[in-house]
């Protein structure tokens, strides 16, 4: 039997998982630290952007959530403000809940001119306000994507920089002052709901690639405003295990992307290749309690391919 170098990988980085989850939660209770494995059953709670999932309408879509099982819904940051009302009307008496807000806003963070981070700070800060009202989980978003900045890219330092407000290990370094997530974070945690960083494929971003890169931007931060998210099409082309990723990314991890693994589209649709138990394990390890949602297109019919990813996931989730 051949065994993918991935695949030993992701065996390597079980077994060392085990043993980080005892021996770095005792070191850390013995230091005073909360655990970093917390003693709670994961759940998988499945999720739809609205685009994926079958439905004409609104209430369309809806309605195939509550058929087909799925518990949360995601739709886009952009003129979020003006659809809390609807939303909120749409889901009354139903077992669903608005998930993640995917994006939407205007500009970018790490652009080197300041009345594009100024214009992409306060478009956040609305939509994370409407977030707030309809309950989210958080609001996706990326730093910067390849191509934005046309006049040339901020380095990595001078990037961290700006997310964080220091990028060196000393101490004395670590100016608070101006750092952009740990203001949006403030404004989040007042409105109930969180930023969340999404590391992305060099494809498509030049800027946060890694799981293990965004929670170590959220430690630096240090806010219960600001996590991150997981995105299963990315994490194919960038991380060298699922599960070791998830471990590294703990309890800031607070949403999760899927999509099938060579054509971003529908799970299932790449046939063999859409296997996710290695990443569910890594789920079910670190007591995942949010949602797994889809993002991706769809090669075949949604009223059909949409009930059928839905039972793959949870299928694989109960293998791993």
């Amino acid at each position: 039997m051949s065994v993918s170098r991935r695949e030993m990988l992701a065996a390597a980085a079980a077994a060392a998982g085990a043993g980080v989850v005892g021996t770095s939660n005792s070191v850390r209770a013995a230091e005073g630290y909360a655990p970093l494995m917390p003693p709670r059953e994961a759940k998988l709670r499945l999720s739809s952007q609205e685009g994926p999932m079958a439905g004409d309408s609104l209430a369309a879509k809806l309605d195939n959530c509550e058929r087909w099982g799925f518990e949360g819904f995601e739709v886009g940051g952009r003129g979020l403000a003006d659809r809390v009302k609807e939303l909120q009307n749409a889901l009354k008496g139903r077992p669903i809940k608005i998930s993640a807000i995917c994006a939407g806003f205007e500009g970018w963070l790490i652009a080197d001119k300041k009345e594009i981070r100024d214009k992409c700070m306060a478009s956040l800060k609305s939509i994370l306000s409407a977030a707030g009202e309809l309950g989210s989980t958080g609001v996706i978003i990326v730093p910067s994507f390849n191509g934005q900045d046309k006049q040339g890219s901020l380095s990595h330092q001078e990037a961290r920089r700006l997310l964080t407000g220091f990028a060196r290990w000393d101490e004395k370094d670590r100016k608070r002052e101006g750092a952009l997530l740990a203001e949006l974070g403030d404004h989040a945690a007042k409105a109930g709901t969180r930023i969340l960083l999404e590391p992305l494929n060099r494809q498509e971003c030049y800027f946060l690639r890694t799981l293990a890169d965004a929670a170590s931007i959220c430690r630096d931060v240090e806010n219960p405003g600001v996590a991150l998210m997981g995105d299963f099409w990315h994490m194919t082309w960038e991380e060298t295990s699922d599960l070791g990723a998830f471990l590294t990314a703990g309890d800031y991890l607070h949403h999760v992307h899927m999509a099938s693994r060579r054509g971003r589209k529908m799970p299932g649709e790449d046939g063999e290749t859409d296997n996710y138990v290695q990443g569910f394990k890594g789920l079910k390890m670190i007591g995942y309690q949010d949602f797994v949602s889809l993002e991706c297109g769809c090669k075949g019919d949604r009223e059909t391919a949409v009930p059928f990813a839905a039972e793959l996931l949870r299928k694989q989730w109960a293998e791993a």
